[in-house]
């Protein structure tokens, strides 16, 4: 008999005791991540209400790009070379697509109502995680996506009948499909190279991209406007490693539904800072999107005990 004893190797259990471990520590990193976006949102909409949208976009990019060249050179330029060049640029470019449609709407957008309208990203976002990344998307986050989307749709309704807030409504709608697509980029990068890789190269593709269309437009910004640029391409560097970050833990499709707690956010921010209260449809709609996002945490908290249990 051996003097040591044999340890048994890792069953499927705890293969997926592991998985659904990862999966929430990936929701966490979602929501923070979520957290910081808007935060950004709040602040980019007072600059695009100050400058060209354009502008604002080139900047917001530029700062983004500055925020990650510390770590660039403190690594080295060969560590920041990606595996997957093509598929950098393919995001980059689809990701300008999104924020030029973005940006353009945000400042005739309210901040809540901003983040309710892109909560239909998630529902593309199902779709080509299924369709083309072939994950198997569970009829729990089908049904969590489905009840935060008519939570969404409470909240956009009253936009989308007409007058000037309904275009801009709907200009911002655009800009969805494009952000599904640059996430799902996202999350197939993820498996070649790492979050710092992907954000910086995004910063460095958008601002190049952002450039020519910001230039016809150029005013010189105040110093204000300096420092916020740079407080915003640190909450957005920030966000979009934390957001990658829950890319390579789990599942796109389980990552979305905790997206809806932005709406949150948003409402207070948007309260705090332009002093917009939230109205009955967006409070009606943002407890159905909460509900959606608690349900499909704690679905996953259960199976996970669960199958830690066996």
């Amino acid at each position: 008999m051996s003097a040591h004893p044999e340890v048994a190797p890792a069953g499927p259990a705890s293969a997926q005791t592991a998985r659904r471990s990862a999966t929430l520590r990936g929701m966490m990193w979602m929501a923070l991540g979520g957290l910081l976006l808007v935060t950004m949102n709040a602040l980019m909409k007072r600059m695009t209400a100050e400058m060209s949208p354009f502008q604002a976009q080139f900047l917001r990019y530029l700062f983004g790009l500055a925020v990650m060249l510390p770590w660039v050179m403190r690594a080295g330029l060969a560590a920041y070379r990606p595996n997957r060049l093509p598929g950098q640029l393919w995001r980059g470019v689809i990701h300008t697509a999104a924020l030029t449609l973005f940006f353009v709407a945000l400042p005739h957008v309210p901040l809540a109502d901003m983040t309710a309208i892109l909560f239909t990203s998630p529902i593309f976002v199902l779709a080509g995680a299924a369709l083309v990344l072939r994950e198997r998307v569970t009829a729990a986050r089908w049904a969590a996506a489905a009840v935060g989307f008519a939570g969404v749709s409470v909240v956009v309704w009253p936009h989308l009948r007409g007058g000037e807030a309904g275009v801009w409504s709907l200009v911002m709608l655009a800009s969805s499909p494009f952000f599904a697509a640059s996430f799902l980029i996202n999350k197939a990068l993820t498996k070649h190279d790492s979050p710092a890789v992907i954000v910086t190269w995004q910063n460095l593709v958008v601002t190049l991209l952002a450039l020519p269309l910001a230039l016809p437009f150029w005013e010189a910004p105040t110093a204000f406007q300096w420092g916020a640029f740079l407080v915003c391409g640190l909450l957005g560097s920030a966000a979009h490693i934390a957001m990658t970050r829950a890319f390579s833990l789990g599942d796109i499709s389980a990552m979305q539904p905790v997206r809806f707690l932005d709406l949150v956010w948003s409402s207070l921010l948007g309260l705090a800072l332009f002093g917009d209260s939230p109205t009955f449809n967006t409070m009606a709609g943002g407890a159905i999107i909460v509900a959606s996002t608690i349900w499909i945490a704690r679905r996953e908290a259960i199976e996970r005990r669960a199958s830690a249990g066996t």
